[in-house]
């Protein structure tokens, strides 16, 4: 199945989870990572070392480490939410994410799923072809985040007054701020007492997403719009939230990680 270039991107990140899961000391292990890859044929075929600069490879590779990085502390977030009583997860733009198959959970635990039908129909024939079994009550929902989804949501079996455990990994980045400001207003307004929220924090989105797109690294930058920019902790606060930041270099050496001197994001995890 060839993906449209925004869904691409998800073939990306798969790509950087197959690598990480094959070092021997991974700080995660995804076992269905490689199959999206396979899958995926040229879309999932990273491109030649030869055909990139020096600025293009220190990108790419300072990519990858956030993605790695990124992959373990939202797996760290999720396990810690629903232990601390989440009883719902909502991933939002879901991708080729796999943590309802990696992971046990508890009995009970409802699992959401919401991405572009394509991606959704993609990761499904995969999961199928090599037999992966959700731990959870799984249920993937084809949605256009910029549109009223929480109704489909609640068709699908979310309960509203149930604590939730919000994940939007690598999705804010493209969208414009107004999209990517009505996707956590819908959030927040379906989100009981005790629930907690993860973005990324937006300000090497905001940065990039400023200059021309053909004069980006890469294919998946040239897509980015930025999203809320620097400013998701400070929105999140102000609409009942209480947020906090997590830059990657302190937690990637909390994970025994060297950043490289490039290091510049992180993450926002929320609760209410």
């Amino acid at each position: 199945m060839s993906l449209p270039a925004v869904s691409r991107t998800a073939i990306g990140v798969a790509r950087v989870r197959a690598a990480e899961s094959a070092r021997p000391e991974p700080l995660f292990t995804d076992p269905y990572a490689a199959a999206f890859v396979d899958a995926a044929g040229s879309d999932g075929a990273a491109p030649d070392p030869a055909t990139l600069s020096d600025e293009q490879r220190r990108w790419r590779a300072g990519i990858a480490f956030h993605i790695t990085v990124r992959t373990r502390f939202f797996d760290d977030y999720l396990r810690q939410a629903v232990a601390g009583g989440c009883g719902q997860v909502v991933l939002l733009g879901a991708g080729l994410d796999t943590r309802a198959f990696r992971f046990d959970w508890p009995v009970g635990v409802r699992w959401f799923e919401l991405d572009l039908p394509d991606v959704l129909a993609f990761k499904q024939d995969v999961l199928e072809g090599v037999d992966a079994q959700a731990r959870c009550e799984r249920r993937a929902l084809a949605a256009d985040l910029a549109g009223d989804w929480a109704p489909d949501l609640g068709a699908a079996g979310f309960d509203p007054a149930v604590p939730t455990a919000w994940l939007a990994e690598g999705l804010l980045v493209y969208l414009d701020a107004s999209t990517a400001a009505h996707v956590l207003t819908v959030a927040t307004s379906v989100s009981a007492a005790g629930s907690r929220l993860a973005v990324e924090r937006g300000d090497l989105a905001a940065r990039v997403a400023r200059t021309d797109a053909g004069d980006r690294p890469d294919e998946a930058s040239r897509l980015w719009q930025g999203g809320l920019a620097g400013g998701v902790d400070e929105w999140l606060s102000a609409h009942g939230w209480r947020a906090t930041e997590h830059d990657v270099t302190d937690v990637a050496t909390s994970y025994g990680r060297q950043p490289p001197a490039s290091a510049r994001s992180g993450f926002v995890t929320a609760s209410r």
